[in-house]
C-alpha cells in the first residue's frame, strides 16, 4: 500500500522515541495535531532496515534544519545531530 501526506508541524510539535511494546519500538511525530508513527518492519532483517532509514532522516533532518534556520547551530541542546553518521560507503557524512 502506497499513500502519499503532506503535513505541516504546530506549534506544539514533537518527536520521540518510544516502545509500543516490549519487541516493537517506533519512532512517533506529534505534528499538531496529526500523528504519524514509524514502526519496525515485520519481516527478517526489520531492525536494519529501521536503523538505516532513521539515519538517513536525521541526516536530511538536519539539512533542512541548516536550510530554514541557518543561525541555529548544531551546538545547540536539542540541536542536530550529535553522533557522526556513515552512509554505505563508509566515508564520514555519508559522501551525499
Amino acid at each position: 500500500m502506497t499513500f502519499n501526506v503532506a503535513c505541516t508541524p504546530g506549534r506544539d510539535a514533537a518527536v520521540g522515541y518510544m516502545r509500543l511494546t516490549a519487541e516493537l519500538p517506533a519512532l512517533v511525530l506529534y505534528l499538531d495535531p496529526v500523528n504519524v508513527s514509524i514502526q519496525l518492519p515485520p519481516f527478517p532483517g526489520g531492525g536494519a532496515v529501521l536503523a538505516k532509514f532513521c539515519r538517513e532522516l536525521a541526516r536530511e533532518a538536519a539539512k533542512l534544519a541548516a536550510a530554514v534556520d541557518p543561525n541555529e547551530g548544531p551546538a545547540s541542546s536539542e540541536g542536530g545531530p550529535r553522533h557522526l553518521l556513515t552512509g554505505d560507503d563508509d566515508e564520514p557524512g555519508g559522501g551525499s
